[in-house]
This record gives structure tokens, sequence and C-alpha cells, in this order.
């Protein structure tokens, strides 16, 4: 396995998939968040693409760029990539990101 998409991202990732189907269809709403899927398991083998979010907070959170989207995510046990969030580019993020996280704590 190389990624974990924990609860709080899974339901983001369908939210999006939905919004796109509504917004140019169902081909389009399944190629967006295919692509988001892949590019997530993906992340495991492209650690120079990862860029860490500054918030003494938010220690050992990472976060990758997917075309209008943030993938929010850690490090867990064996390089797995833990996705705590993905999270549209005009969302207010740091506060979404603490909700998601907060959810993931009980996931």
């Amino acid at each position: 396995m190389s990624a974990k998409i924990f609860a709080p991202a899974e339901a983001r990732i369908l939210g999006i998939w939905n919004y796109t189907l509504e917004k140019w269809g169902e081909a389009q709403a399944d190629n967006y968040v295919l692509g988001l899927i892949d590019h997530i398991h993906s992340l495991k083998n492209e650690r120079g693409r990862w860029r860490p979010v500054r918030d003494k907070l938010w220690d050992g959170v990472w976060f990758v760029r997917h075309e209008h989207h943030y993938v929010f995510f850690r490090e867990l046990t064996g390089g797995v990539v833990g996705v705590i969030t993905v999270l549209h580019e005009n969302m207010d993020l740091p506060s979404r990101l603490k909700e998601d996280d907060r959810l993931v704590e009980n996931d």
C-alpha cells in the first residue's frame, strides 16, 4: 500500500467528484478524481515534490498540489502516505486542515 486515505480525505474526494459531475459531467469527474488518486499513490516515490506545512502546529504535515487542489498528508510507518485531506485552492486552507485533522485522530 502506498497511501492510506483517511475518512475526511475520502469525503473531500467524493465531494470533488460530485461537484465536477454537476459542472462538467461524469467523464470529467472520473478523469479528474482518478488522476488525483493516481497522484496520491505516486507520492511515496516523489518525495522531491513534497512541501512542508510551515507552521509548528503542523509539524510533520506535508502537501502537494494537484491541479486546483492541495493534498495534505503525513508519512506513516513504512513510508506509507497518510492523506489527511484534499482541499481546493480557494478554500480557507488552515481552518479546513484543522477540521479534517481532528477527524483523522478519531479514524
